[in-house]
């Protein structure tokens, strides 16, 4: 172990700032980026004024706990928004889109053809084979009416 004595500490921060930024990336979460940073920022400190081993870590704790609570109160102000809301919710992508009835739409309730699949139908009373505008989802079912 006297290959510890020889070692800078801000190497340890450095690497150990790496490891935290390589794993945001694979798990990401946006929590061990702002320690990441702190562990980086801690090793540069060391590595340009002579302080020691707890000052070290009094300040990588000081840098993390300010981080991540102004991290956090900027995501909160500034949250990210998807390119594509409607990306995994494929009722929503539907409304508007024209449907056919395959089975009739009785007492509010029915199926539709929407593309290459059949779905669950709320609206109107239609008959097989009408053609009728989505206007909303609710889960798995289309809400339907009729065309203008």
């Amino acid at each position: 172990m006297d290959w510890l004595d020889t070692l800078d500490p801000h190497w340890f921060w450095l690497a150990l700032g790496l490891v935290l930024a390589i794993g945001e990336m694979l798990i990401p979460g946006v929590f061990l980026i702002w320690l990441a940073g702190s562990a980086i920022v801690t090793g540069l400190v060391a590595w340009v004024l002579p302080i020691g081993m707890p000052v070290q870590i009094v300040l990588f704790v000081v840098l993390s706990l300010t981080s991540v609570f102004l991290g956090k109160r900027y995501l909160a102000d500034n949250p990210i928004e998807p390119a594509d809301p409607k990306m995994n919710d494929r009722g929503a992508r539907a409304v508007g889109a024209t449907v056919m009835v395959t089975q009739a739409i009785e007492a509010g309730s029915g199926r539709v053809k929407l593309g290459d699949s059949e779905w669950l139908a709320r609206g109107p009373d239609a008959g097989a084979g009408t053609r009728m505008r989505v206007v909303g989802a609710d889960g798995v079912i289309l809400v339907v009416e009729h065309l203008n």
